[in-house]
């Protein structure tokens, strides 16, 4: 006997969601274990049920789709996207090779990703590479972010940029410096900074990026040896290329 796919359903619209478990209880590989309404239930809901599969709505309310795919991160399980109409998502799935749904959606459609989605979780092929680049695609094409997500066991954090007076990279993670305090978040640095406004931002060493709106001023003891002092009382080392930069954006 077959074991059920777990499957969870993301959607803000009631009837959405109702519509969508109707059509899926044809198919008696689903097994449907949570409904959620918005994005930061999703994310538990992931994390404390577990499910193989996701239907996942992109245009909600707070949180986006993409956003809770990216908290989720390499927990992320298989996702189907469903939406109702966005030609840049729907070219990032496409060159991504990820699954969608247009709305609404049809029966013989959701048959098809039904069984593409069975053939997966059976072949054991993970998604998560695609899911990222997908996401990374995605960022290009909104332009500069204005706000970074963290998870925090059950809670989210939604930060602000202008909030961000700096960002220090810790192994995997990141440290995430606001004047409310501090968030550790898994992401690298160098992609924080590919992805925040470089007129805001500026690396003034590999293990640090500050935002300039912050900088009070720049110490300097001997030849190489800086510090940018920042408004908040913190400091942090200048690097001979980081002050090169900074010279480019002062």
């Amino acid at each position: 006997m077959t074991t059920p796919i777990t499957t969870l359903i993301v959607d803000d619209e009631q009837h959405a969601r109702t519509a969508l478990k109707n059509l899926l209880s044809r198919h008696p590989a689903i097994d449907i274990v949570a409904e959620c309404e918005n994005g930061k239930d999703a994310v538990k809901a992931v994390n404390e049920r577990e499910p193989a599969l996701v239907f996942l709505d992109i245009q909600m309310p707070k949180l986006d789709g993409f956003e809770v795919l990216e908290l989720l991160g390499d927990k992320a399980p298989l996702v189907v996207f469903v939406t109702a109409h966005d030609d840049y998502a729907i070219q990032a799935f496409e060159n991504n090779a990820l699954d969608y749904l247009l709305k609404p959606v049809s029966p013989e459609r959701l048959a098809e990703t039904v069984a593409r989605a069975s053939q997966r979780l059976a072949d054991h092929q993970p998604q998560q590479r695609e899911q990222q680049a997908m996401l990374t695609d995605i960022r290009r094409q909104q332009g500069h972010l204005s706000r970074i997500l963290v998870r925090d066991k059950g809670d989210v954090h939604v930060i602000p940029a202008a909030d961000i007076i700096a960002i220090e990279a810790a192994d995997d993670y990141v440290v995430i410096h606001t004047p409310a305090g501090n968030h550790i978040k898994q992401e690298r640095l160098g992609r924080l900074e590919e992805s925040l406004d470089p007129q805001q931002f500026c690396r003034i060493h590999r293990s640090c990026l500050i935002n300039l709106d912050f900088l009070s001023n720049i110490e300097t003891e001997g030849k190489d040896t800086r510090f940018a002092h920042l408004k908040s009382g913190q400091s942090f080392a200048i690097s001979r290329s980081g002050y090169s930069k900074l010279l480019e954006r002062l």
